[in-house]
């Protein structure tokens, strides 16, 4: 955790707040603070600053805080990925709000398990939690928008290319195209396949919704560092 992540309800006054739970733990287990002591804070949705600590214990860390700083901006960057496994959701979900996109779609695949889409880890409340993870590791307070994409289809042909408009589309496929252009034209949407990649009609489909093929070579990577590696190299 390198931002104390303030939530509205944590609020008991305009600059103090009561946080309890996860946060209190690591903030006594890991930063090891002290009464009188710094913190860096941000409130969900709004400004980082620093926050002191007045009160801390087993029950409760409380603190006043200052916000004057802005959050480092979005990438203008969606992603697309296929619905991973659910012990990779939660590493895939953390990582996009950690790298700064503005947009998150999970999408359906032929090589996505019906079971997938059962999993208690796509619940709003856990879904929300991996993104409240993924800010406090970057020190940032704004959410990536998620979008759950449950039909291929209705979302490639109606929304993909609302989606891409006058920006850059890429397709992540192995053996697909070329490598990553040197020059994008914001916005960037990048869809990142199952492992292994899109069956051939998915691949089609994407392209002709206006994304163009890219290929990271020859070796199969998994979802969440092909999302890493895809993202450094585009931005």
């Amino acid at each position: 955790m390198n931002l104390v992540l303030l939530l509205p309800e944590d609020l008991v006054a305009p600059d103090r707040a009561h946080l309890t739970g996860r946060r209190l733990a690591h903030v006594r287990e890991v930063h090891r603070a002290t009464v009188g002591g710094e913190l860096v804070v941000g409130l969900l949705g709004g400004a980082m600053g620093r926050g002191r600590v007045l009160r801390l214990d087993a029950e409760v860390l409380e603190l006043t805080f200052v916000l004057d700083q802005a959050p480092p901006p979005k990438l203008p960057l969606t992603l697309v990925v296929a619905l991973p496994r659910p012990k990779v959701l939660n590493r895939v979900v953390a990582a996009a709000a950690s790298l700064g996109a503005a947009r998150l779609v999970l999408l359906n695949a032929w090589k996505v398990e019906k079971a997938y889409w059962a999993s208690p880890r796509l619940q709003p409340e856990s879904l929300r939690q991996q993104l409240l993870l993924g800010l406090e590791q970057a020190k940032d307070t704004v959410l990536p928008e998620l979008q759950l994409a449950r039909l291929f289809r209705p979302f490639v042909e109606d929304d993909l290319p609302g989606l891409v408009g006058q920006g850059t589309g890429l397709v992540a496929h192995p053996g697909g195209g070329s490598k990553v252009p040197k020059v994008l034209v914001a916005p960037v949407t990048l869809a990142i396949g199952p492992e292994g990649g899109w069956i051939e009609a998915e691949f089609d489909s994407l392209c002709r919704a206006g994304l163009r093929p890219l290929d990271l070579g020859p070796r199969i990577l998994r979802t969440e560092t092909a999302l890493a590696a895809l993202v450094g190299r585009l931005f």
